[in-house]
């Protein structure tokens, strides 16, 4: 019980990613609150309202008094240059980018000593498809956020983001080409991430802030020329 008379704070945790990182601190004695758009037993509200916002931090300060841990973790839209308005781009960012800062700044006064805030990033955040400009300013902005709020917390709470690469949430299972294009030779699991988080957030991890970790079974490290050990470009 690593995480006992902890407080864990986690946006979009009803499902996939989010849901294992409540979990997994859950399962190590924290208390989690959690904040997602989805209808459930947690706070129900769009983190993209300021509004929606300051009544969630309240409820938790309310409840417990501090926060331990910040995990920004909600979902914001993919669309890109050809389909996205001005609107959605902004929406995407107001959850991926807005959200954090806002939730980190009314937190701030509260966070205990030794505070963790992980944010979730994405491998979209240095390389991309395709028609996903909002979700990739997103995850872009919100790897940017962190170093500059690790500077800016220096002595109150660490702050790190991770960038998940393919991260299946659907219980499938994954072979041939699907599987085998990662170098770790696997499709990865959302328990991958929680469990990057809980180390960061321990005191294993004292000595990390304003980084990065991606954890893509090596995708983004391998070197893809069309003609290349098979690989072509249709």
């Amino acid at each position: 019980m690593v995480f006992e008379n902890k407080v864990a704070v986690v946006t979009g945790g009803a499902q996939g990613i989010g849901k294992a990182i409540a979990a997994a601190f859950e399962a190590e004695g924290a208390t989690v609150y959690i904040i997602d758009i989805q209808e459930g037993n947690w706070f129900v509200g769009d983190v993209s309202d300021k509004e929606t916002l300051e009544r969630f931090a309240n409820e938790v300060i309310d409840k417990s008094g501090h926060v331990d841990y910040l995990i920004n973790n909600a979902l914001p839209m993919m669309k890109g240059i050809d389909e996205c308005s001005f609107e959605e781009f902004q929406y995407a960012l107001s959850v991926g980018v807005t959200a954090p800062f806002y939730l980190t700044k009314l937190f701030k006064p509260y966070f205990s000593d030794g505070a963790s805030i992980i944010n979730i990033a994405s491998s979209r955040d240095r390389m991309s498809q395709p028609q996903t400009e909002s979700y990739t300013a997103a995850k872009g902005g919100i790897a940017a956020l962190t170093h500059a709020l690790a500077v800016s917390l220096a002595g109150k709470a660490r702050v790190n983001s991770i960038s998940p690469g393919w991260i299946d949430t659907t219980g499938s299972e994954f072979s041939g080409p699907d599987a085998f294009q990662q170098p770790a030779g696997c499709v990865g699991k959302p328990s991958d991430i929680a469990s990057m988080v809980l180390f960061l957030c321990s005191d294993k991890a004292g000595f990390i802030t304003g980084e990065n970790i991606c954890i893509d079974g090596g995708m983004t490290k391998q070197m893809i020329y069309h003609g290349d050990h098979g690989w072509t470009l249709q």
